[in-house]
């Protein structure tokens, strides 16, 4: 009687999962054949918008974070590196200047205070607990939109966009999962 071992299951990804796994990442990370300057100079038209709205949609996200910091003390120590991250992404699309927490803190402003419900977009909710599904919404939503917009724009801001929609993903992760 001959020996029939048992069929190998395998361990680890199938190489087909591996070879999708890697395809979508070059998909996500805008290869291109061209290259690209990083700046503006030189940039299509639409890849300058792409940037420039980037850049204010990073500085909104960083006066968001300054704005709950300011209404909620309590939650600074927690948010100042999503903040930092906020300013540094909004940098890197050529913002010149950000919303500084220690400002808001210094001075809060009207969309800096706490909020009811029915108030309006500009405010920070009441509860800490409603602040930071504030932010987190506007994470994804931002991290959604900047996949969406990679497709349409060159290799190297495109690899930007998708590093920092990927930033903005783990961001909300943080948020939301960070207390459990």
């Amino acid at each position: 009687m001959s020996f029939v071992s048992p069929p190998r299951l395998p361990s680890g990804p199938r190489r087909r999962s591996l070879l999708a796994s890697a395809a979508g990442a070059a998909l996500l990370v805008g290869c291109s054949g061209g290259s690209d300057s990083g700046g503006t100079e030189g940039g299509t038209p639409a890849a300058d918008r792409a940037r420039a709205r980037a850049a204010r949609d990073s500085e909104g996200l960083a006066g968001r974070y300054a704005a709950v910091m300011a209404a909620h003390p309590g939650l600074a120590e927690r948010l100042r590196p999503l903040h930092a991250a906020a300013v540094r992404h909004a940098e890197a699309f050529g913002a010149v200047r950000t919303a500084s927490p220690e400002a808001s803190e210094a001075s809060p402003t009207a969309s800096a205070r706490a909020a009811g419900p029915g108030d309006g977009p500009g405010t920070v909710p009441a509860s800490e607990k409603d602040a930071l599904a504030l932010l987190a919404t506007a994470e994804r939503e931002l991290a959604d939109r900047r996949a969406e917009a990679l497709l349409g724009v060159p290799g190297e801001l495109a690899r930007l966009l998708a590093s920092v929609a990927a930033a903005g993903a783990a961001h909300v992760y943080l948020l939301t999962e960070g207390d459990r």
